[in-house]
């Protein structure tokens, strides 16, 4: 079951990486080209859109100025951002369907991650108050 008014790019949907990208593309800047108005090596950009590597604060600045978004939209999907994808409407039903399904799944497991998190936090602080 969803809900068709999924955001796309919110904190629960996408992370910085996702809406760096679609903020990039909605631009028609390659990888390439925004890491050389960024200053930065185009491995590293990748990294960023990967989620493998965050921006500095004054990186984050910069590309929200490049790109035409709110840096509040790069960090957390809130402000003025890119339009989701469903507002194209270029996506057949089905797939349109599945994204929405896949965007739910990646939400789910992102709530289990951080639950994961916490557990693993308790555990360690129990252990370390039985001396183990």
């Amino acid at each position: 079951m969803h809900d068709d008014t999924t955001d796309w790019y919110g904190p629960d949907a996408a992370t910085f990486g996702d809406r760096l990208a679609a903020a990039r593309e909605q631009a028609g800047m390659s990888q390439a080209v925004l890491a050389k108005r960024l200053g930065v090596k185009l491995s590293t950009l990748k990294k960023w859109e990967d989620d493998l590597l965050e921006p500095r604060a004054n990186r984050l600045s910069i590309m929200a100025g490049i790109l035409n978004v709110s840096l509040m939209w790069l960090l957390n999907g809130e402000g003025e951002g890119v339009s989701d994808p469903d507002d194209v409407d270029l996506l057949t039903p089905d797939v349109n369907e599945l994204l929405i399904e896949l965007r739910e799944m990646k939400a789910v497991m992102k709530s289990n991650a951080e639950k994961l998190g916490r557990l693993e936090k308790k555990l360690r602080q129990r252990l370390s108050e039985t001396g183990a």
